[in-house]
C-alpha cells in the first residue's frame, strides 16, 4: 500500500495547494474509484424522492468484502465435511470462530450465548476484511465511513434492546433498567438517564471503530507527503520506514478493531440480558 499511496500522494500534490485537502480527498468517501494510472471509475449516482442512494466508493469496497467472505467461508465448511481436523488456511478460520464463540460470546452472554454467536461472527468477519481491505494497493476501508459504522452499530442495538426485552418483556426490560429502592421522586431522572444510555452505547461503538481506522490512513498518507512538502529526498527514507511501521501496525489494528466491536457488542448484549440489581 506504500507505494501506491507515494503514487496517489504525487498526483494529488500536483493538483491540490489546500493544505490537508488532498489527504481529505482520497481517505473520505467519493462517487468514484481511482485506479491510476489505468483511469478512474465513475460510479452511478442515484436519487429517489429527493434521497440520495447512490452508490460509493466504500459501498462498492464493503460489497467487496462480502464478495470475498462468502468463498472462504464456504470454503471452510466444507473442510469441515472432510475432516474434522481442518488444516491450513480452514484452521486458521477455526481459531477466530472458537474464539469469538467461547472468549467473547460465551464469557460476556452467558447461558443464552449460542442465539447470538451467528450475528457476531457476522461483525467480526465482515469489520476485519473491511479493515484488511483498504491496506492492500487501489483498496479502501468502508469501515473508515461513519455511515457504515453507524449501520453497523444500529444493528447491534437492536440486537441488544431485542435481547433484553425477549427476557423482560418490553414493560419488564424498562422497568428492570431502574435500581430497587430509589426514591420515588429519582425515577424519572434515572429513567431519563437510562434511556438515553441505551443510545450511547451504539453511538460509542459506531464513533470508536470510524475514528481508529481513519486515524491510521491519515498518518500514512501525512508521513509520505512530508516528503513532497519538504522538497527533499533526504527525508525519504525517514517517512517511508515510518509509514512502513504504520503500515504494519494497521494490520494489527484491523484485527483489535474488529475485536473490540464485536466484545463490545457481546458485553452490552450480555448487561441487557442482566439487569437485576
Amino acid at each position: 500500500m506504500v507505494a501506491d499511496t507515494a503514487k496517489v500522494v504525487v498526483d494529488s500534490v500536483k493538483e491540490a495547494s489546500n493544505g490537508a485537502g488532498w489527504i481529505m480527498h482520497h481517505i473520505l468517501d467519493s462517487h468514484e474509484v481511482s485506479l491510476e494510472p489505468f483511469g478512474v471509475i465513475h460510479l452511478p449516482q442515484i436519487h429517489l424522492f429527493g434521497i440520495d442512494i447512490s452508490i460509493t466508493k466504500h459501498i462498492v469496497f464493503a460489497w467487496i468484502a462480502f464478495v470475498v467472505l462468502v468463498p472462504i467461508l464456504i470454503y471452510v465448511a466444507k473442510a469441515y465435511k472432510k475432516s474434522l481436523v481442518p488444516k491450513g488456511f480452514a484452521n486458521f478460520v477455526e481459531v477466530l470462530i472458537v474464539f469469538v464463540r467461547d472468549d467473547i460470546a460465551k464469557q460476556a452472554i452467558g447461558e443464552n450465548y449460542r442465539k447470538y454467536v451467528p450475528y457476531l461472527l457476522t461483525v467480526f468477519f465482515f469489520i476485519l476484511t473491511c479493515n484488511l481491505l483498504g491496506l492492500v494497493p487501489y483498496g479502501n476501508t468502508a469501515t473508515s465511513n461513519i455511515n457504515i459504522t453507524a449501520t453497523l452499530a444500529t444493528f447491534s442495538f437492536i440486537i441488544i434492546q431485542a435481547g433484553g426485552m425477549k427476557k423482560y418483556g418490553i414493560f419488564g426490560y424498562f422497568k428492570a433498567m431502574l435500581p430497587h429502592g430509589i426514591p420515588s421522586v429519582l425515577l424519572p431522572v434515572l429513567f431519563i438517564v437510562e434511556f438515553l444510555g441505551l443510545f450511547t452505547k451504539p453511538f460509542a461503538l459506531a464513533v470508536r471503530l470510524f475514528a481508529n481506522m481513519i486515524a491510521g490512513h491519515t498518518v500514512i498518507f501525512s508521513l509520505i507527503g512530508l516528503i513532497f512538502i519538504f522538497h527533499s529526498y533526504f527525508i525519504a527514507p525517514v517517512s517511508v520506514g515510518f509509514a512502513l511501521f504504520i503500515e504494519l501496525l494497521e494490520i494489527l489494528v484491523a484485527f483489535i478493531q474488529a475485536y473490540i466491536f464485536t466484545v463490545l457488542t457481546a458485553l452490552f448484549i450480555g448487561m441487557a440480558m442482566h439487569l437485576e440489581h
